[in-house]
Formats: C-alpha cells, structure tokens, sequence
C-alpha cells in the first residue's frame, strides 16, 4: 500500500514538473498558487511567534515578518542586489517611498526594511486571512481607498504618529500594482504628510519584473532584482504649495533610476 502511495506521488510530480516545462499557464498557476499557500501558511506561524514575543500590534513585530519572508526568494530563485541600505540612517522619522509592481513586492520589501518602519496599505487587506492577521500585528496603517475624505483623515493622523512614534512610513505613492516596467503617475498623500511632518522623503526604487514575472504573458521563472535606495530629499522649510513639485522631483528620479536599473533606454 505505501509503496503504491509513493508510485503514484512520484507520477503525479513527474507529471507536474513535464507540465511547467511544456506550458507557461501551467507553471504559472503551480508557482502563484505556491507563493499564495507560502504566504497563508507562514502568516499564521508568524502571528504566533509575534503574538508570544511582543503580545499584539506593535512595530516591533516586523522584525519577525521581515525574517521569515525573507526565507522566501529561496523558493523562488530570486536574487537582490541592494544597493545605498546607508541612506535609511537618516535621524527620526521619514517617509519612504517605493514603485509597486506585484504581488511579489513584500518580498522586496522586506529585504531591505529598516527598523521602525510600518506601510500604508488599503483596508481589504486585512480581510485576506492569515495574510491580514499577521499585517495586522506588524501596524500597518489602513486606508479606504474608496473614501477620499477617509484617506486624508489617515494621512493627517499617520503625519502627527509618526514624528510621536518617531517610526519611518513606507508608502507605494502609485497607488496600485503597475507591471508595466513603467511608473504611474504619484499621488501625492505621502508627499503632503511629509511636507506636514517636515520628514525627509527616501525613495527607494526595484528594477523592472517584467523579464522574469508577467502576468499576462503568464512569465513566471527565477530572477534578479536590483534595488537601490536613493539620498533622503529634505522638506525643512517647505510649504504644502511645493507639494507637487517635490513629488514630480521625486518621480522624475524614481523614473530614471527604474530604466537605469532594468537596463533600458530613459
């Protein structure tokens, strides 16, 4: 009876593994479908671990997260190349500032968080389980998307917590996923917030994941990403009338350093 558990284990692997060389849907799907059971599963570990060693909700539990989704480039073949993890030793708080292009961005993300430092992310997250249990507990700040006035309301409090909690916050200014190996244009909350709190902005910048993930053309193999985080920009002195200055400044550079990165013409 074991043995013919272990024949028909080992065809039905044979057979997965010949359908991820000969079909890219296939691969695909087998790979998200991991990466989505990965994330369930070691969310629901962490929040144990975070719940046991810090007791509930606090920043403090990142540390945490960030160890164990590190593990997860290992899965997937995914190697980083970081460069400037000095500009984050800026004193107090700061708003960080990042492109987003997937569903594979926490693993970037936290492999170079610094200490202190929660995201802003959209209020369904913390309906996705596990997933937004454990996000829950690191103190991600929430937002309604859908409510303008409710996000400004959140903006205005994160400026005021965050030189009080002297944390770092760290924002997709774009405002949703964009795999394009292109930028959207930015939104300009996280720049308000930084003008308000007179906090230097960082930007931190991914190269394009187009030559290894491509959900339409169902592209899904190892990689490399490089990653750079860029000089603080200082708002001492500045006014809420330089807002869109600062983030066409910041969009501008973040551009340029995403084609520079991804190896393509500017």
């Amino acid at each position: 009876m074991e043995l013919g558990w272990l024949l028909w284990g080992t065809a039905v692997l044979l057979l997965l593994h010949v359908l991820m060389e000969l079909s890219p849907a296939v691969n695909f799907a087998l790979r998200i479908g991991f990466y989505c059971v990965l994330c369930l599963v070691s969310s629901a570990l962490a929040a144990v671990a975070c719940l046991l060693v810090n007791g509930g909700r606090t920043v403090k539990n990142m540390r945490i997260i960030r160890a164990v989704v590190r593990t997860f480039k290992y899965f997937f073949g995914l190697r980083f190349e970081v460069k400037g993890l000095e500009n984050f030793k800026v004193e107090g708080p700061a708003i960080i500032v990042s492109n987003h292009q997937s569903i594979l961005d926490m693993m970037g993300l936290m492999e170079v968080l610094p200490d202190n430092c929660v995201q802003v992310g959209k209020k369904e997250l913390m309906y996705m389980g596990s997933v937004g249990l454990i996000i829950y507990l690191g103190g991600i700040i929430f937002i309604n998307r859908k409510s303008t006035s409710s996000a400004k309301m959140v903006m205005s409090e994160v400026a005021k917590t965050m030189v009080a909690d002297n944390v770092k916050v760290w924002v997709y200014p774009e405002g949703t996923r964009n795999c394009t190996g292109d930028l959207l244009p930015f939104k300009k909350g996280a720049f308000h917030i930084a003008v308000q709190a007179q906090v230097p902005v960082i930007p931190v910048v991914y190269s394009s994941f187009t030559s290894f993930y491509n959900p339409k053309t169902k592209l899904f193999t190892s990689g490399k990403i490089k990653v750079e985080i860029l000089p603080p920009i200082e708002t001492k002195g500045l006014t809420s009338d330089d807002v869109t200055e600062l983030t066409d400044r910041c969009f501008s550079t973040m551009r340029e350093t995403l084609f520079r990165l991804s190896g393509r013409p500017s």
